[in-house]
């Protein structure tokens, strides 16, 4: 990207919560750093003019759940030059793909009075099991330091400095005690990404796994540790790792291991 030009970002949603989005204008103070370098040209939640494509970079929140997704995020990287993948949805399906493990036309019959009127797709899915995602920023919901971190490099042509190891680091860093060893309680640290500062080890509870598998998640080791010295029941086990990031390649696998 041209460092002498501002940076044309655009925010986009598919199916999601926006919670994501919302860390965008939580962090309005972190983006006066880079307020020089960057026009909000298409961002919905925040500002009401809306630029024309084509964007420097594409921030995209939500996982493919509907058609009108799958045809919006090919809009989307024929518009963009970097898309991000922003969050547990658009990086691993999020909450909703917790559906691909069951019936989903089941539940819509038992919950919708019309489940005819509802359009959606067989699965709910990540953007990157639609189209090339060049960046993905994990969490649910993001940490906004990695997103101004992630922009910086792309003005800079530099690769962004993120965290692909474990939350177990993340935890001794800032002197936590581990929960398991000292409490006896299950935690997702040792195969979940670093990134949200440790939030739930913090306050004595076990990570959940919202940033999604790190790069080196031995998830049978844990499941065998949870499940032989932990004495933690296998339909739990196979529940924790059915979570916000469910659908993600590990944590899946070992929730369908018999």
């Amino acid at each position: 990207m041209n460092p002498e030009k501002k940076i044309k970002l655009a925010v986009w949603k598919l199916t999601s919560c926006d919670g994501c989005q919302l860390q965008l204008i939580n962090a309005e103070d972190r983006f006066l750093s880079i307020a020089g370098v960057v026009e909000f040209a298409r961002f919905p939640e925040g500002f009401r003019n809306v630029a024309r494509g084509r964007y420097d970079i594409s921030l995209v929140e939500g996982s493919v759940t509907t058609p009108r997704d799958a045809r919006l995020v090919q809009q989307i990287r024929r518009q963009s030059r970097v898309v991000v993948a922003m969050g547990a949805c658009a990086t691993s399906g999020g909450i909703q793909a917790l559906r691909n493990f069951s019936d989903a036309g089941k539940w819509m019959r038992m919950i919708y009075p019309s489940p005819g009127t509802i359009d959606i797709l067989k699965k709910s899915t990540a953007l990157s099991d639609h189209i090339h995602v060049d960046h993905e920023l994990r969490g649910c919901p993001i940490n906004p330091d990695q997103l101004i971190e992630l922009i910086a490099a792309c003005r800079q042509g530099r690769k962004p400095n993120l965290p692909t190891h474990s939350l177990c680091q993340e935890c001794k860093r800032m002197g936590y005690i581990c929960v398991t060893v000292a409490s006896g309680v299950p935690c997702m640290g040792p195969v979940t990404q670093a990134g949200c500062g440790a939030i739930c080890p913090a306050v004595g509870r076990g990570c959940y796994g919202c940033f999604g598998p790190c790069d080196t998640a031995n998830t049978r080791a844990l499941h065998e540790v949870w499940q032989r010295q932990l004495e933690v029941p296998v339909d739990d086990i196979r529940r924790a790792f059915r979570g916000i990031t469910a659908w993600a390649t590990p944590f899946r696998r070992e929730s369908e291991r018999r």
